[in-house]
């Protein structure tokens, strides 16, 4: 259990809790982290409830599917409902997220056919296995995840199967903070940087904002003492007049990332401007596949066409919850209306989701 019980030791959690109690913060100091599984780390072991009080742990855009738009669910939503012999292949957080026209575990209800995947190497099986139909994965996810995906789509061209091609709906994270700054629609003071994220894009793609926004920055694990060191390293900043990107999740990520990774990305990818959910066009915040890999492009191969979400407003906070200016339970919907088996909107539906961390762990 190395690594894990370790991080989870009370007596060095009650160190560091005395080592943050002794910087003397008290008030009006907010942190933010960027990453789901930090978000429910944060929730599940009850650090919000352990720190000093006037110490904020605000939630940003850390959930790939809580940040895609309604109009992309919506088209493909569409597009199943046109072509029923087609196979779209997701995650299953992707299958209950509410779109303006439906959703897709809804389409398959109709008769659609819409399949749970685990990886776009279990999408490009399924094309393997039934070379007569065609296979659309839907490629969610940050820097992470979009590595595997390209690294799929090149499978694919090895082993000559053309009846496979994805909808890339990729966000990358350092716009999205970027963003938060510019906007400046709650105070952040430091981020809780992704450790899965920044283990592909190492952590000076955040030198940024300790650079044009003096604002500190600690990469960080999973684990409750990887939470709360990273919490005393950023206090300590603070308490120091310093911004600084720091690592403490130091046993995965290092400064320049996995560099085989990124090369995939660079490869397959081309950079553009993208909608986020409860942001609205972020610069050079997402990621579509390059011309010369157009055939596996699902969108340019069947044209599928984006379309105008329909107003269908049911008083779902979600966007405001994405950007940390409000609490799940701020929302006058939370746990009442809008509950993991009834969701109104993504932040309820995805497992990473703050509204989902918020009514399994911190629900009062």
């Amino acid at each position: 259990m190395r690594y894990i019980d370790e991080f989870r030791d009370s007596a060095q959690v009650k160190g560091i809790l005395d080592e943050i109690e002794s910087l003397g913060l008290r008030e009006g100091i907010n942190l933010m982290e960027i990453c789901g599984t930090h978000t429910h780390s944060i929730s599940r072991y009850g650090i919000r409830g352990v720190i000093p009080r006037g110490i904020g742990l605000l939630s940003g855009p850390g959930c790939p599917v809580c940040v895609t738009t309604e109009e992309e669910i919506d088209a493909i939503i569409g597009f199943a409902r046109e072509n029923r012999d087609v196979v779209i292949a997701t995650f299953g957080d992707m299958l209950k997220v509410p779109a303006s026209v439906g959703s897709l575990e809804g389409v398959r209800a109709e008769g659609s056919d819409v399949r749970v995947v685990y990886s776009p190497l279990d999408a490009l099986e399924v094309a393997i296995g039934e070379p007569e139909k065609e296979v659309i994965f839907c490629a969610v996810g940050f820097e992470t995840t979009a590595p595997t995906v390209g690294a799929t789509v090149l499978k694919a061209m090895e082993l000559g199967v053309d009846n496979f091609s994805v909808i890339s709906l990729h966000r990358l994270t350092p716009p999205a903070m970027r963003s938060l700054m510019e906007e400046g629609e709650v105070r952040i003071d430091g981020f809780i940087c992704p450790g899965h994220v920044t283990a592909i894009t190492g952590s000076e793609a955040y030198r940024f904002l300790a650079g044009e926004y003096n604002t500190p920055c600690v990469v960080a694990g999973f684990e409750p003492l990887d939470a709360l060191l990273a919490i005393y390293m950023l206090l300590k900043q603070i308490k120091d007049g310093r911004a600084e990107i720091e690592v403490e999740y130091s046993r995965v990520v290092t400064p320049k990332g996995n560099t085989r990774a990124k090369r995939i990305m660079e490869r397959l990818f081309r950079v553009v401007d993208t909608r986020w959910r409860g942001f609205g066009l972020i610069a050079a915040s997402g990621l579509k596949l390059k011309e010369e890999f157009s055939l596996y492009d699902a969108e340019r191969r069947f044209y599928i066409r984006r379309m105008e979400a329909v107003d269908k407003d049911q008083g779902c906070r979600c966007a405001d919850v994405i950007r940390g200016i409000i609490t799940p339970e701020e929302c006058s919907l939370f746990s009442t209306l809008c509950r993991p088996e009834s969701p109104l909107g993504p932040c309820m539906v995805s497992t990473e989701g703050t509204c989902s961390a918020y009514y399994r762990y911190e629900r009062r």
